[in-house]
């Protein structure tokens, strides 16, 4: 049961980091799923918050979306020189 939380809540959590950083037109749904799964991991790690591991609430949705957006912003900015 834990494996489908995690690709639900990383796909919805990825699909609105691409929407904060415009990037939803250049990804799918899979790379949402990614995006989102990984940026729980870097939030959970990196910044020592609450990972979905521990429950689903709304702090720990928000840190895994802080960590997508974070994700994305690296990613842009190798990508493209640049932050949008």
């Amino acid at each position: 049961m834990g494996i489908i939380i995690w690709l639900i809540v990383g796909g919805v959590v990825g699909w609105l980091a691409s929407l904060i950083m415009r990037t939803d037109a250049q990804q799918g749904i899979l790379m949402n799923i990614v995006v989102g799964i990984v940026g729980a991991v870097i939030a959970g790690l990196i910044l020592g918050k609450g990972t979905i591991n521990q429950g689903l609430t709304v702090e720990t949705f928000l840190w895994s979306l802080l960590g997508a957006v974070i994700l994305l912003a690296v990613v842009n900015l190798v990508r493209r020189g640049s932050v949008r």
